[in-house]
């Protein structure tokens, strides 16, 4: 299974929302809180190129936010981006 890394606020709903869809499959992830910590929201936004919350990846691939992350549910293409190797 590929690792998962989402990089989250405590108070962001698109977070929750991200990390529900993720937990309702049984999925283990990383979350990494920008929560007053600028050179950790500096680096997300280094490697996403976005500095909105969540950005979320699975295993190298960058998905986005919590909308791509649904639009992927949607699609029937996450289960298989989650199943690819890490």
């Amino acid at each position: 299974m590929a690792s998962v890394v989402i990089y989250s606020s405590d108070w962001c709903p698109y977070c929750m929302r991200a990390k529900q869809l993720l937990a309702g499959k049984g999925v283990d992830f990383e979350e990494i809180r920008v929560d007053g910590q600028p050179a950790i929201r500096a680096e997300m936004t280094r490697k996403a190129g976005r500095t909105s919350v969540p950005q979320i990846w699975i295993g190298s691939t960058h998905v986005g936010g919590c909308d791509d992350l649904y639009a992927l549910e949607r699609a029937g293409k996450l289960d298989a981006l989650l199943q690819s190797p890490a």
